[in-house]
């Protein structure tokens, strides 16, 4: 179905006991939108708005929460235009259910690119339907009401009547075509723009239950599933009737896991009355793995692969513009570095978990997914079972981070349960979250820039060594052919080498953009200083340059979303000024103090950044603050939360470069807790000074784009104090000291 056919949406309405109404939207199937003679298929409806007759409005929040406000914000779009009070507002988290709502995932920072206009022209939709109902009720033209506050207004008379008792005529009022109805203008706007708290804020400080984790059902047992360490490996054999004997034990097993997803792994599991139970029970657990190949694969293995392969010919070209052999052999001056950064884990709070109830051949899933329509698929393919006989109830997640857009948990707790054959919790340790994580996979580059006599940048090289094969890079391993300054220069080469990797990989907040971003940033800062520029001065006046035409979008990953938003170079202007003219860029500070800037667009945003440090002669640093500037369109949709994205992203950039690291050895990861993977806590923060451009352009999102710049700026600041250019993470292997 294409995306322009199936958004011709409308309402209907449906009256609920006790004189209220219920507003859904659905889109027109296929054959009836086209004029096909083929049966029609039923409308798709998803019950996003309850008006009762108190005037209170119940609102739908469809997608997952996983700390990145769409809870709120969804049902803040919807408010808006219904032209309601935010204190007459309920929201409900649904479950999952592709029959009634599209885009049901969170990640990518795509919740506002998706939904932006469809969320506005519900709530829009609703309030035309109860204009509609007061007109018939007061028999008026309905170009003479308005709404405000939740009623509807007629002036010439002074009438006014509150939504809840229109609510039940509305019911009976033909919904309009979704697609031609009045959206306010934003001057109108009386809740999208305005800081709103989290709605689920308070039940979070005061302990109640709303995390994958506090699930509980009846007739519950808890479970533990112990994988191999090396990723991929098998068990061979294990002292299972020795812990079937063991007190709370009810059932041990091995899951053989699957052939073709790595998803799904093998491993002993362990089901028990409570999880003291298993975890006792796992402890004496004593399995012998067949660990294959990758047992032979190790950080050590990595950087000594990598040093070979920047001294071969590049495997692959990722792109190539006129001839930068050429330009670099009649620069004046040529620079070179090579950068590198490590494997990290999501680290999230809450551990992998998952609850489930196999009964009578369907599947109940109670999950802390960003993707259940992925997890659905998964599980039905390792079960053997029905996609439409699986059951997800979405929960909270205590962090995502791209971590959860992985099910490996959902499938394992649905084959547990159906052995166990009663409900069952399955609860990962924390050691088991870092051994067996989707990493954000490590990186290195070796960079080459040419300079002219006055100092500009004329060829740029480099030779990106990865993980992947001679076909397709890991999972989030890649570049993209438009990685800065790509497509400003007229000869530039980004040329790629890969190496194989057992070790599996994912999406980390801002995915490949918060790798790349250090490295090429701070190379094009060395450069900047290499030509005796300002770097602030030397970013600008690259991305004055005209661009080389840029290619077609690709086509979207999902169906239904917006095409990608392109990369502005006066966008990025706009920011890099503005965080200018906040930090007071270029003003005199004291030896051991310095400042760097560094930009970057990842996922739809134009973010600058400026960061300020201190750092002792003996090395001791201390991050004095940081400045961001971002542009992520017209409006922000809640500025409280926006602040908290941002401000979150930066300080999470800066945890990640400040201390953390994950190494392999024997194809095991070497770091399992916090004690051996560091995260900024409360004393550390610093301060983060936010400001918002405003631009003609729709609104994007925000959980994202801010991390990447964070860490550049830093390691930029750095230099700027110390003289000493950091081209490794994280910080803790580093020697900053200076005399």
């Amino acid at each position: 179905m294409s995306t322009e056919l199936s958004r011709r949406t409308f309402l209907r309405a449906t009256a609920i006991a006790g004189g209220g109404v219920l507003l859904s939207s659905f889109w027109e199937p296929l054959d009836a939108a086209t004029g096909s003679k083929a049966q029609a298929a039923a409308p798709v409806l998803n019950a996003f708005i309850r008006i009762h007759p108190d005037g209170t409005v119940t609102i739908a929040s469809k997608n997952p929460e996983i700390g990145q406000g769409v809870k709120t914000m969804l049902p803040m779009l919807i408010a808006d235009e219904l032209d309601v009070e935010w204190k007459q507002v309920r929201v409900e988290q649904v479950g999952f259910d592709p029959k009634k709502y599209e885009n049901q995932w969170s990640g990518g920072s795509q919740a506002v690119p998706n939904n932006w206009l469809p969320m506005r022209q519900v709530g829009a939709g609703g309030r035309a339907m109860l204009v509609a109902a007061a007109a018939r009720t007061w028999k008026v033209p309905e170009s003479e009401l308005t709404t405000s506050k939740g009623k509807v207004l007629h002036k010439k008379t002074g009438r006014s009547v509150p939504y809840g008792q229109l609510a039940a005529a509305a019911a009976t009022v033909t919904p309009p075509d979704l697609s031609t109805v009045k959206l306010k203008d934003p001057s109108e706007f009386t809740i999208i723009g305005t800081p709103i708290p989290g709605v689920d804020n308070r039940s979070i400080v005061t302990g109640k239950p709303l995390f994958g984790i506090d699930v509980t059902v009846p007739g519950m047992k808890f479970a533990t599933f112990l994988k191999c360490p090396v990723y991929g490996g098998k068990v061979k054999s294990a002292n299972l009737e020795e812990i079937r004997r063991m007190p709370g034990v009810l059932k041990a097993f091995v899951v053989e896991g699957s052939t073709t997803s790595n998803e799904f792994g093998s491993g002993v599991a362990i089901v028990a009355d409570g999880f003291w139970h298993a975890q006792t029970a796992r402890k004496a657990l004593q399995v012998t793995w067949d660990e294959g190949e990758t047992a032979k694969q190790g950080t050590s293995v990595f950087d000594a692969r990598a040093a070979a392969l920047l001294k071969e010919p590049p495997q692959k070209s990722i792109r190539k513009d006129g001839d930068v052999k050429a330009a670099l052999a009649k620069a004046a001056k040529v620079v070179t570095a090579e950068y590198s950064y490590p494997f990290l884990s999501h680290a999230q709070l809450e551990p992998q978990n998952c609850t489930a109830h196999f009964a009578d051949g369907k599947l109940t899933v109670w999950a802390p997914t960003q993707t259940p329509e992925d997890g659905r698929e998964l599980v039905a393919k390792v079960m053997g079972i029905q996609e439409d006989d699986i059951t997800i109830h979405l929960t909270r997640s205590g962090g995502g981070f791209g971590r959860r857009l992985k099910n490996d948990y959902m499938a394992e707790v649905a084959w547990i349960a159906r052995e166990a054959g009663v409900p069952v919790k399955l609860l990962w340790t924390r050691e088991d979250d870092f051994a067996h994580d989707f990493y954000r996979p490590g990186g290195y580059h070796a960079f080459t820039a040419g300079l002219d006599a006055s100092g500009k940048l004329t060829a740029f090289r480099d030779h990106f060594i990865s993980f992947g094969t001679e076909k397709d890079f890991a999972p989030s391993a890649a570049m993209s052919d438009t990685e800065f300054p790509a497509r400003f220069l007229p000869d530039l080469a980004l040329d790629a080498s890969v190496m194989p990797l057992g070790v599996p990989t994912g999406a980390l907040r801002a995915p490949r953009s918060n790798a790349l971003c250090f490295a090429f940033q701070s190379f094009l800062d060395e450069v900047a200083h290499a030509a005796g520029k300002d770097p602030l001065a030397f970013r600008r006046a690259l991305l004055s340059m005209t661009p080389l035409p840029a290619a077609p979008p690709p086509p979207n990953r999902r169906p239904n979303t917006p095409p990608p938003t392109p990369f502005d170079p006066a966008r990025m202007i706009g920011v890099l000024d503005l965080v200018a003219e906040k930090s007071g860029w270029g003003k005199k500070l004291p030896r051991g103090t310095g400042m760097g800037v560094a930009f970057y667009f990842s996922h739809r945003g134009h973010f600058a950044e400026v960061a300020q440090v201190t750092v002792s002669r003996k090395g001791e640093l201390k991050i004095d603050k940081v400045w961001v500037a971002g542009d992520i369109g017209s409006v922000v949709i809640n500025p409280s939360n926006a602040e908290n994205q941002a401000q979150g992203a930066v300080l999470d950039g800066l945890s990640e470069a400040l201390g953390q690291e994950m190494t392999f050895e024997n194809g095991r990861a070497v770091q399992s807790n916090f004690h051996q993977y560091s995260l900024m806590r409360m004393p550390d923060s610093i301060p983060v000074e936010l400001h918002f451009r405003k631009v003609d352009a729709p609104p994007t999102g925000l959980g994202e784009p801010a991390l990447p710049p964070a860490v550049p700026a830093l390691t930029n600041a750095i230099f700027a104090a110390t003289g000493k250019r950091v081209r490794s993470l994280p910080l803790t292997k580093h020697d900053l000291s200076w005399s």
